[in-house]
């Protein structure tokens, strides 16, 4: 524990130097080539102009280089290897799309992605949005938001673990150290393998990104609700709104771009979700979703890298144009302001 930690502050500490001494040296040899001589005006000026067109590049090369590198090439990569067999040796053209059409695992991934999509956006933003406007309104706010925020500083497999003690299932007769079963056989129940439930454990699942995700959106729709001028809230009082009213018709509407943008910005997350039915039912029980369904493609029972090929650019395709519109719409703000 103590080596991987002195190593990850090693990589942290030599990238930064590392850095920093690429810029300083590339600002160096920039002055070097071209040289601003103070007995030439017209030279100087026009190397000036040269270095301030030159520099943002030279800044921006690694990166660029590094994007290139590490997301230009697996993307024309993959597109590629779909179109070739299990070991990526042999051309079978479109044969792997149609495998996806016709597999049921395919569809039944599909499927839950898609109640993911439904459910887990939508109740993230909502209650975050309700315990940004409730906890504007007491005291103890701020300790309310940092608990709701807490879980986002768990990873998805710790958070995973914890839930799992949650819906711990032990045979009937048996103590329930399990949350949930407790209160079950509390009142009566009896106690139910719950991750095994067929679509019910879907949203079993949801409920942890939900209680992960939940202090995002807080966080953000709070600061959002907070640029709400106090004039329009007090006008609407005066009016004789009720407090309803003026949440759905006042506030609602003028922070509608951010929630949108929170809205989609879990969506992406959605979409590529892995860890948690990983960690929690390795996809069994009809709670396979696209990025697990690749990974068992890819990496087990022998591997069919034109087929997990095809799944990666499903989710490239349903995610592309989600980020699309979140930049273009956080553009959109950042000009309007």
């Amino acid at each position: 524990m103590a080596s991987q930690i002195i190593s990850a502050v090693g990589v942290m500490v030599v990238g930064v130097f590392a850095c920093a001494l690429y810029y300083w040296l590339s600002d160096k040899i920039l002055q070097v080539v071209l040289p601003t001589p103070s007995g030439d005006v017209q030279l100087a000026s026009r190397n000036l102009n040269r270095r301030a067109v030159i520099r943002p590049w030279l800044f921006l090369g690694p990166a660029l280089l590094l994007l290139g590198v590490y997301l230009v090439y697996p993307v024309v990569a993959t597109v590629i290897l779909s179109f070739y067999g299990r070991s990526g040796d042999v051309f079978v053209g479109l044969a792997n799309y149609r495998w996806a059409i016709s597999d049921a695992g395919f569809r039944q991934s599909i499927f839950n992605n898609f109640l993911w999509l439904l459910v887990v956006p939508a109740a993230c933003t909502f209650l975050g949005l309700v315990i940004a406007v409730l906890t504007d309104r007491i005291w103890w706010g701020n300790i309310a938001k940092s608990l709701v925020f807490m879980p986002m500083a768990i990873s998805f497999v710790g958070a995973s673990v914890i839930w799992k003690f949650i819906y711990e299932y032990r045979g009937a007769g048996e103590t329930q150290i399990g949350l949930l079963n407790a209160i079950v056989t509390f009142f009566g129940g009896d106690p139910q393998v719950w991750i095994a439930l067929p679509f019910w454990n879907n949203f079993f699942l949801m409920a942890i990104l939900i209680w992960i995700q939940t202090g995002f959106a807080m966080v953000i729709l709070s600061a959002a609700l907070r640029g709400i001028p106090e004039e329009t809230i007090e006008a609407a009082v005066i009016d004789g709104a009720s407090g309803w009213q003026i949440f759905w018709k006042i506030m609602v509407p003028q922070i509608w771009s951010t929630i949108a943008v929170v809205w989609t910005t879990i969506t992406i997350l959605v979409l590529k979700v892995f860890d948690i039915v990983l960690t929690m039912t390795n996809g069994q029980w009809d709670t396979m979703v696209l990025a697990n369904l690749m990974f068992d493609w890819m990496f087990r029972g022998g591997g069919d890298s034109g087929r997990s090929a095809v799944i990666a650019l499903v989710i490239m395709a349903a995610v592309t144009p989600i980020m699309v519109w979140n930049i273009r719409q956080a553009n959109r703000e950042s000009e309007g302001h």
